[in-house]
């Protein structure tokens, strides 16, 4: 079939197509979306379209199952016009979230050893100054000072006060918890 005749068998059908539309959805402006998203479909799908066979019964068949798609997912919507499910899913972006991770890791990078080793034993695994302390084979105040000192340069080079100056994100609250800002956190 030539395109010219499949175009003309389309427009030519399109009365029809809109009256089983109307009468499937019970809407006009729904029937209109349905007729113009069968020939959409249609015209991409021209070449698997059989000369000789009922177009019309092919068409109906494009917008049958465009609305029973269309039906099924609308089934699974919830009707939220207060916004009241919206609000409960909502989720944070992470973009921000690995940038600020990125920029702590390279500052934690930038620390001396003996500060970072003492503060990754301290604020990430959670290892009190006493073990660490012993593991090092160093004093107790020298441990508290190396992650004082620690806390205080990576607070500087990300330019941070606190939590505060953070979004809710997780991954970001816990380098914060690294970097000694754990009384301040939630």
């Amino acid at each position: 079939m030539s395109g010219d005749s499949f175009k003309d068998g389309l427009i030519a059908h399109i009365p029809s197509l809109r009256a089983f539309a109307a009468s499937l959805s019970g809407s006009i402006t729904l029937a209109d979306d349905l007729v113009q998203d069968t020939l959409l479909k249609a015209w991409a799908n021209a070449d698997k379209f059989e000369p000789g066979t009922n177009m019309r019964a092919w068409l109906f068949t494009i917008l049958r199952n465009i609305y029973y798609s269309l039906y099924r997912k609308r089934s699974r919507e919830v009707q939220d016009s207060e916004g009241t499910y919206a609000q409960r899913l909502a989720v944070h972006g992470n973009q921000e979230g690995h940038l600020e991770i990125a920029d702590f890791q390279a500052a934690l990078a930038q620390l001396p050893e003996e500060q970072r080793e003492a503060l990754i034993m301290v604020g990430a695994t959670g290892i009190s100054y006493e073990e660490a302390a012993e593991i090092c084979g160093v004093a107790l105040g020298t441990i508290k000072s190396r992650v004082n000192r620690a806390r205080t340069r990576l607070a500087e080079m990300l330019s941070t006060s606190g939590v505060e100056e953070t979004g809710p994100d997780a991954k970001m609250l816990a380098a914060l918890r690294v970097s000694g800002s754990e009384s301040s956190l939630p």
